[in-house]
């Protein structure tokens, strides 16, 4: 009887401990989520501002301005002053301690938007013609190209008339990211490959020029050259477009080669991307915001949470 009572109180004991201790670990662990979540919100706020000093100071926007700078990780303590954590706790000078962030903004426009494929509720010849030469540069089926404007067009049809109070039974969704893609027919492996490359906003946009990747520009232009497409990037390294007509020239001035419509030196989106790693945990924050000169509005933002292993 003796040896059941300690038996019995030990296991009492034990599931009384585990119960504690898992209640610390779920405590811990939501205190962290909620202090990820706040400072990653704060990184946001700090892209958007150098974003509104940039647009402040007007003029092209190219790699070599501030916000094109990527932030290292870096320890979160290192960004607070010296004399801020002499009242706060040993607790939180400890989680600053072991926690790091890291981020950068990228120009969405520097990407061939997958929203011109339809103009006006049908497919657009000139954005076929450009996506069409990125698959074919890229080694992807070009007759995916054709299934995914007919989709989108489908997708943004059917939109419209359900915000028109018309029924829409079995209508496909309008994706927001391009990992969204498949729903419109992409493979998963050309969704790998045209991720650097592509971008899904919500209204046409022209390409960036001064932004954009070798293979976005040899897509964005009639009769493409990749070694005039590389030019172009050599000479924006050592001096941004101002104009399109600088662009322009570079080309040999061919007509309809460079246009407004198609081709800009400045932008409106940017992605944001933040990310906090935290002991073993890292939290990924992106975010897509719009300026509209001296405001930057976000759209949306998307949190992706990974645990690393030790």
């Amino acid at each position: 009887m003796a040896m059941l009572t300690v038996t019995l109180v030990a296991a009492l004991a034990a599931g009384a401990l585990w119960q504690q201790w898992r209640s610390v670990e779920v405590e811990a662990a939501q205190r962290a989520r909620v202090q990820s979540g706040w400072i990653l919100v704060g990184a946001l706020d700090w892209a958007r501002l150098i974003l509104r000093e940039d647009a402040r100071s007007g003029g092209a926007d190219h790699l070599g301005e501030p916000w094109a700078v990527p932030l290292e990780e870096a320890r979160l303590s290192t960004f607070f002053a010296t004399g801020a954590t002499s009242d706060t706790s040993s607790a939180a000078q400890d989680d600053t301690q072991q926690s790091f962030i890291s981020g950068q903004i990228f120009d969405l426009q520097g990407r061939l938007n997958v929203r011109n494929l339809v103009d006006q509720g049908k497919v657009s010849p000139v954005a076929m013609r450009q996506f069409t030469r990125l698959f074919d540069l890229l080694g992807l089926p070009s007759s995916e190209v054709a299934g995914l404007a007919e989709n989108l067009r489908r997708a943004l049809d059917v939109s419209a008339q359900s915000r028109d109070g018309v029924d829409a039974q079995m209508a496909p969704l309008v994706p927001q990211t391009v990992a969204q893609l498949g729903w419109l027919g992409l493979s998963a492996g050309s969704i790998a490959a045209l991720t650097p490359f592509i971008t899904l906003l919500p209204q046409s946009t022209p390409v960036n020029l001064n932004t954009a990747p070798a293979e976005v520009i040899f897509a964005s232009i009639d009769e493409p050259d990749m070694a005039l497409a590389r030019r172009l990037v050599t000479a924006r390294a050592q001096s941004h477009f101002k104009t399109l007509g600088e662009a322009a020239r570079l080309l040999g001035d061919v007509p309809g080669q460079i246009t407004q419509e198609r081709h800009s030196v400045s932008s409106r989106y940017f992605e944001v991307r933040g990310a906090l790693r935290l002991e073993d945990t890292v939290v990924n924050e992106h975010s897509l915001v719009v300026r509209d000169g001296l405001d930057v509005k976000v759209l949306w933002r998307e949190r992706l949470p990974s645990a690393l292993g030790r």
